[in-house]
């Protein structure tokens, strides 16, 4: 690699002295192939050395996708609701959707799986109520009498009464998936004309299913669900990023945090047992960038303690909720710096950079996460207008978590060619593909997520090489222990191989 880098740039040199001393320069065909294969070499993955049987999953991936970029309507470039369609029939997408991706490192809690699976599964068990709000929202409720009244909420009703005096029921579960997700077929660009109408309904739809998803017994088949989902989306292993709610049971009572976290390791051991290619979960506990101070504070101490029970499980924590509307991570800092004052190890993952507004207190938030020692970035968009903060990311090799489903559905870019992580990857700077919300934007796991990274960010310059880079990132970025990053990388070698010789 070393010797590929110093021709082109001993050639440069020279070229720069004789245009010095005055002797006529013009362009050289060597020289400007050696430069064009350095710029190359310089991508994600522009360094990876590939077998024969890679190189010839290669070809057919470069047909693909010249294929693909040649369309009149080319998904990258459009809504991704209105480019799904497209998206699913095209055969380098089936192709991607079989590649072994590693592992998700951004992803939120209740956000995983279908709705579809919301609908039919949870809203049919017994006991299930719902009711209205003056926002025109809905709320659920598992209760085994009738619910206590809930404020800005009409009367609540037993869907299953409902749904027996409806005769075709099937309105009504449209009415409910509608309340559940963002994804539409009609015309999303009109239907959430800013940021501020598409983060209303995102934060309604989170609202929405709460009821459902707290329910203790909802809540395991719901976790072992999405492992199923990102299993069969050819996922190897999660960082999850949880609020850790307190879960109910049916008589109204409710478990503390301690015993979320402890059912979520059960479950992913559960799960691990019968699908020994999966490496597992962790989970970094979040808690809301709107609350006070002090809830925060009281939060990183619960964090704090949670880390000393589960060392293994717990990886770290994190603030979520919109940044443009939040308060910043240096409003945050007396909270955030607790662990260090008390001698605990509490790794950050900061969300940060989530914004195209510049010059603001939220856009320091990036400078921030990293004065603040964030292990990641999460989604970073701004990063490309902080060349402090680009330069300090690279150097420490803290990743940025890119999403670029979440980024474009929220409104911070409405063309993927344009995304400023298109032009990360062409410096390989670190940096993860993740999924954000899967199921608030109709997607999935993450096939749809590296689809648009490849062609959208990629372009005709990204290879197989670059896939290969992204899915080693997602394990080496990720918050295991250089022996647990081993032993997955062996254990995702083993499936990327059967893959390229599959295919």
């Amino acid at each position: 690699m070393a010797g590929r880098l110093q021709r082109p740039l001993v050639a440069v040199a020279c070229l720069f002295l004789c245009c010095l001393v005055g002797v006529r320069c013009g362009p050289d065909p060597r020289l400007r192939k050696e430069l064009m294969e350095l710029e190359e070499s310089m991508q994600t993955g522009g360094g990876m050395v590939l077998t024969e049987a890679e190189q010839r999953l290669d070809a057919l991936l470069a047909k693909l996708k010249q294929d693909e970029m040649s369309r009149k309507d080319f998904p990258p470039s459009m809504h991704f609701f209105t480019a799904r369609r497209l998206i699913q029939a095209s055969p380098l997408f089936r192709l991607l959707q079989k590649m072994p991706k590693g592992g998700v490192l951004h992803v939120h809690d209740f956000a995983m799986v279908d709705v579809e699976w919301l609908v039919k599964n949870a809203t049919y068990r017994p006991h299930c109520y719902m009711c209205f709000t003056d926002s025109a929202s809905v709320r659920f409720v598992f209760a085994s009498q009738g619910p206590k009244p809930l404020e800005r909420c009409s009367a609540w009703v037993l869907l299953e009464s409902l749904r027996s005096e409806a005769g075709n029921a099937t309105d009504l579960d449209n009415s409910i998936r509608g309340n559940l997700t963002l994804f539409m077929d009609r015309d999303p660009e009109k239907e959430f004309p800013s940021q501020d109408v598409v983060w209303n309904r995102f934060e309604a739809a989170f609202g929405a299913l709460w009821g459902l998803v707290t329910f203790a017994p909802v809540f395991r088949d719901y976790y072992i669900e999405a492992l199923n989902q990102f299993y069969a989306d050819n996922v190897m292993y999660l960082e999850l990023r949880a609020l850790l709610p307190q879960l109910y049971e049916l008589d109204g009572s409710s478990h503390d945090r301690a015993w979320t976290l402890q059912a979520y390791q059960d479950l992913t051991k559960q799960f691990v047992s019968t699908h020994p290619d999966f490496y597992g979960a962790r989970i970094i506990f979040t808690n809301h960038r709107h609350a006070k101070l002090s809830v925060v504070a009281a939060a990183v101490k619960e964090a704090m303690h949670l880390k000393k029970d589960f060392p293994d499980f717990l990886a770290g924590f994190d603030l979520v909720g919109r940044e443009d509307q939040g308060r910043t991570l240096w409003y945050f800092r007396d909270a955030l710096t607790l662990p260090a004052e008390k001698g605990v190890a509490l790794p950050y993952f900061f969300h940060a950079g989530e914004t195209d507004v510049e010059g603001t207190e939220v856009d320091q938030n990036l400078l921030d996460a990293l004065l603040l020692n964030t292990s990641r970035i999460g989604h970073g968009f701004a990063l490309q207008r902080h060349p402090v903060a680009k330069d300090l990311s690279r150097k420490r090799g803290v990743a940025v978590e890119v999403c670029p489903i979440s980024n474009q559905v929220l409104k911070l870019v409405k063309d993927l060619r344009n995304h400023p992580a298109a032009a990360l990857m062409m410096e390989n700077h670190p940096l993860v593909i993740s999924s954000d919300d899967p199921a608030m934007f109709g997607s999935c796991a993450l096939s749809f997520d590296f689809y648009e990274a490849f062609v959208g960010f990629g372009g005709l310059k990204s290879h197989i090489g670059s896939l290969k880079q992204l899915a080693v990132n997602s394990i080496r970025f990720s918050s295991l222990t250089a022996k647990q990053q081993e032993e997955a990388l062996v254990l995702w070698q083993r499936r990327w191989s059967e893959f390229v010789a599959e295919n």
